[in-house]
């Protein structure tokens, strides 16, 4: 052999790795949303994606992600689970929202799951343990069904002559019962009468709000459900309209027009929610890694609206709200 022919054999042989290397598929992440692809959604998305960034994941670089968004149709997750198991490559699946948990979980024991739940997750059986979460799945609980009643105690010291009170909560959403309960005990308590609203189409958002009047009630919390964030402009607008004080579990309802919200940090934990499916990219297994727990909740209060409202609040109310929206 020539040693021109030679040379150009070696060289070719030692761009073969590379060639292959080059050509190996980037791990891909199947992303299941309960809600619409808009909004504060997309932003909550933006978060997760940050946080992948945090440990050197960047989409079209080194990982692709593919998005499933139900739409609010919870009855949707479960086929849209089972398709996301089916791409090749998937190494993992981000579920947001406890529904989206529920789906990705009975879709796949194999596939790693990182997931946002507003319960306990071990309740509703995600994972075996908060600190060894055993299985397949692991993530963040942003504890809103375990603080739905601190919603009504923060309505009733801003509104004390409340007597008599109203929850709306969409029944297809499986926290309904445990938020409600939850609730419930807290009305009890507080000696305050409760009564109950259900919606999960926006027709039936006008006939919850209609009725309020006729159940006398004077004050509103809505539950926590992402079909209530995706309407909650309107929802906001109608509490303004129906001249009913109410209390709110996210902050961008408060930003909204909505009077106050109160809980977790959902930017953060979204994020949170990236740093994991990060670590389990580079190697870890959700089984060791800790469900986060949301530490930092938010009290808003929007001034503008009680003004509308004809409210005064009290500065004891005002002095514990972490922001004020003049």
């Amino acid at each position: 052999m020539r040693r021109r022919e030679f040379t150009a054999l070696i060289g070719a042989s030692a761009v073969w790795p590379l060639a292959a290397h080059a050509q190996q598929p980037m791990p891909v992440i199947g992303s299941l949303h309960a809600s619409t692809a808009s909004g504060i959604w997309l932003k909550r998305d933006a978060a997760f994606r940050q946080g992948l960034g945090e440990v050197g994941y960047t989409e079209g670089r080194n990982v692709m992600i593919e998005a499933r968004w139900a739409g609010e149709q919870y009855d949707r997750l479960p086929a849209m689970a089972a398709d996301l198991t089916q791409i090749p490559d998937v190494a993992l699946i981000a579920a947001f929202t406890t529904p989206a948990a529920r789906a990705a979980k009975a879709a796949t024991a194999k596939i790693p799951i990182v997931f946002t739940t507003i319960s306990n997750p071990v309740q509703i059986g995600l994972v075996a343990s908060l600190n060894r979460p055993g299985g397949n799945l692991t993530g963040v609980s942003l504890l809103s069904v375990e603080i739905a009643p601190k919603l009504l105690e923060l309505l009733r010291t801003a509104i004390p002559s409340a007597t008599i009170m109203a929850m709306l909560i969409n029944p297809t959403n499986p926290n309904a019962e445990t938020q409600l309960r939850n609730t419930q005990e807290a009305a009890r308590k507080l000696g305050l009468e409760l009564h109950v609203l259900n919606a999960n189409t926006e027709r039936d958002l006008d006939v919850a709000f209609e009725k309020l009047h006729e159940l006398r009630a004077s004050a509103l919390v809505i539950g926590q459900d992402v079909f209530f964030n995706t309407y909650r402009a309107q929802i906001a607008a109608l509490s303004i309209r129906a001249a009913m004080p109410t209390i709110y579990p996210d902050r961008e309802f408060a930003e909204a027009g909505g009077l106050m919200s109160y809980g977790a940090d959902q930017l953060d934990a979204f994020r949170q929610v990236g740093v994991y499916a990060g670590r389990i990219l580079k190697g870890e297994r959700p089984a060791d890694l800790p469900v986060i727990q949301a530490s930092k909740f938010e009290l808003l209060i929007n001034l503008k609206t009680a003004r509308t409202l004809g409210l005064t609040l009290s500065p004891d109310v005002l002095s514990i709200a972490n922001e004020v929206i003049e």
